[in-house]
């Protein structure tokens, strides 16, 4: 009887503890940074109905939703007016629900279910996995984690502002030190669209141009005639691609480019008063650019826009997000702002693994090991075991006496930076003996001394 070797789906990963330690590292200064800007945690199901997620996301994203097979013999009722129409009063269905493509469209859902439980403008931010059924390549996966902070219930440009300073703070934190964070704003693109003789055709445009960065402009120009857009537009739009500059030689040129259309101007208008309130602030390490072919695909964005790229890794944006108005508009609420950001914490992870950024402490769980020689010992350290968690210390006990080569191969495999060597000798003067793993320097002191050294 032949027996297949296991294996997990395509775009999955098992962690094993040392890259959990790492992840974990990640997630404490994202979480910590959100917390500081003022945003609350929020969790909801891996699960939701489909018809909460389609539409949402384009076309090209609708084909990436993983939908949930009905299981069982699952059957649904029709209504009473289908049956006089001759339908089966039990019909089947294939598929109701699917995995959330994304967290901000959830959000958007609890928003509604919930909004006369919420404080708006309500701030909140949510850790947790999303699915989509790409094709799995570096850096693109299946099955991974976002890190969300959204703000709903304003329209203040403050909160655009505030998500470049998280963006910056938490990649800065990390140890990133060469970033761009970029910025774009779907009026420009409406109104690039006008200018170019393309009138309404913004949506278009975007998923064109989104694809800018990885299939080349002449790829971009031969999709859009694909999609029916002249020549002339076409050829109008070849200018856009080139200007360049830093922020201040842009914004004059697009004021004169769109200078006939009032959403470009609508654009301007709020580019310009993000960058005021950003000038309050002190940026730590992040390049700040305005760049007008960006586009970021998903359907719901309305008003400002941004991506983060590292510079010095070959890597897909690790950060991205944007303002949407209509988003709650969808369920069932219109007339509520929202504004938010996403990292890409498999991304990130990658980032600081290549650069080798993750600090030693953050690869460590068990602060101190302690030996044990034999029975006796193993009875004499169980007080000092105690005493060291108590302390806030987190510490183990080798649950087995062995070899002192042995627990030393442990602790070295779990990067474990001391160990407590408690002989016969220790117990008879209660001097214990800490060594520094790192350092290989050793010495015998009482517990407390130890307690207050390692609580340094």
């Amino acid at each position: 009887m032949s027996k297949d070797k296991p294996s997990i789906p395509k775009g999955t990963r098992d962690f094993g503890p040392a890259t959990v330690v790492k992840r974990n590292y990640i997630f404490s200064v994202i979480r910590s940074t959100f917390e500081k800007f003022g945003f609350l945690p929020l969790e909801t199901p891996a699960m939701e109905n489909l018809s909460v997620l389609t539409g949402k996301y384009g076309d090209e994203g609708d084909q990436l939703i993983f939908k949930i097979l009905n299981s069982g013999d699952f059957l649904s009722k029709v209504s009473g007016q289908d049956i006089e129409q001759g339908y089966k009063p039990l019909t089947r269905k294939i598929s109701e629900k699917a995995l959330r493509y994304d967290l901000t469209v959830p959000f958007a859902r609890y928003v509604v279910m919930n909004r006369n439980d919420i404080a708006f403008p309500f701030k909140r931010y949510q850790i947790q996995p999303v699915w989509r059924a790409d094709r799995p390549q570096r850096g693109r996966y299946r099955e991974f984690f976002q890190c969300d902070a959204d703000v709903v219930g304003t329209n203040s440009l403050l909160c655009e502002a505030e998500i470049i300073l998280m963006m910056d703070e938490v990649l800065s934190t990390l140890g990133l030190d060469d970033f761009t964070i970029k910025f774009n704003h779907r009026g420009l693109l409406a109104g690039i669209a006008e200018a170019i003789g393309a009138n309404g055709r913004e949506a278009d445009l975007c998923v064109a141009i989104d694809k800018l960065d990885k299939i080349g402009q002449d790829a971009v120009n031969q999709e859009l005639l694909q999609k029916g857009f002249t020549e002339d537009a076409i050829s109008n739009l070849q200018p856009v691609f080139a200007l360049t500059g830093d922020i201040a030689d842009l914004l004059p040129q697009l004021d004169i480019l769109l200078r006939n259309s009032a959403e470009g101007q609508r654009g301007l208008q709020d580019i310009r008063g993000m960058l005021s309130y950003l000038e309050s602030f002190t940026v730590q390490k992040a390049k700040i650019q305005l760049d007008v072919t960006l586009a970021r695909g998903l359907s719901y964005y309305t008003g400002c826009i941004f991506e983060v790229k590292v510079n010095n890794v070959q890597m897909g944006s690790i950060s991205g997000g944007g303002r949407y108005d209509n988003l709650t508009g969808m369920f069932g609420l219109p007339g509520v702002s929202g504004v938010g950001f996403s990292f890409g914490v498999d991304r990130i992870f990658d980032v600081l693994e290549e650069l080798n950024l993750f600090p030693q402490e953050s690869q460590t769980i068990t602060q101190v090991l302690i030996s044990n020689f034999d029975e006796a010992s193993m009875r004499y350290s169980l007080p000092v075991l105690q005493a060291l968690r108590a302390a806030g210390i987190s510490t183990e006990l080798y649950p087995e006496a062995a070899k002192l080569k042995k627990q030393m191969a442990y602790a070295d495999q779990k990067r474990i930076p001391y160990v407590l060597l408690i002989g016969s000798e220790e117990m008879e003067s209660g001097n214990l003996n800490l060594r520094n793993m790192r350092t290989g320097s050793q010495q015998s002191l009482p517990l407390a001394d130890i307690l207050q050294q390692l609580q340094k």
